[in-house]
């Protein structure tokens, strides 16, 4: 991963050893811009929610979903302008965007890894966080089971190397106290599997 650009806001190494590196990057973009983009995606999305077999029973996901190609004709120019700006912490061919919608202190991700068939091998993750502030929280998968955690701030940028996914999961809690909706936008380099898919 090549060494992210310094902001006003500054960034920090989270990790940086042989099972991969994490930095999180504070205002790639201005506050203003996270509040213009935040209210176009939450009002222009087509948001899918999703349903998922759990526990031998389908359930509700707890977020709402929806994913964008950036190499096409129809692709909206915010997300284009979104990429850009990813693009000035870590320079990766980024060809799609997966979008995640948490309405409140409810909505979530379980503890995950990206599915590497859909990842290009070597490449970065990128996520741009708009909205309210959750934490996200990256946990080692073998021992010593390190963790850490993330404030997402609106208008950061959390960059994962391609190999922090085989060590580490990560995922946003549902939390107690009352959050305001986020959207995250996660920046991939598309895989071998998701042309197939």
């Amino acid at each position: 991963m090549n060494q992210p650009s310094l902001f006003a806001g500054g960034t920090e190494v989270l990790l940086d050893d042989a099972s991969g590196c994490i930095v999180h990057a504070l205002d790639v973009i201005p506050a203003t811009t996270a509040t213009d983009w935040f209210a176009r995606l939450r009002d222009g999305v087509p948001w899918q929610a999703d349903r998922r077999l759990m526990y031998d029973r389908e359930v509700d996901v707890p977020r709402l979903r929806a994913e964008y190609r950036l190499d096409l004709r129809d692709t909206p120019h915010l997300l284009l302008e979104a990429a850009a700006a990813v693009r000035t912490v870590v320079e990766a061919p980024y060809d799609s965007a997966g979008l995640n919608y948490y309405r409140d202190e409810k909505d979530s991700v379980a503890p995950h890894n990206d599915k590497l068939g859909f990842i290009r091998e070597g490449e970065p993750i990128a996520l741009l966080s708009l909205g309210a502030t959750r934490r996200m929280v990256i946990r080692a998968k073998e021992p010593p089971r390190r963790v850490l955690s993330v404030d997402m701030v609106p208008g950061s940028v959390l960059v994962m190397s391609y190999s922090t996914q085989l060590h580490y999961d990560h995922g946003i809690p549902k939390q107690a106290a009352p959050a305001g909706p986020r959207i995250s936008l996660a920046f991939r380099v598309r895989g071998e599997a998701a042309y197939r898919s």
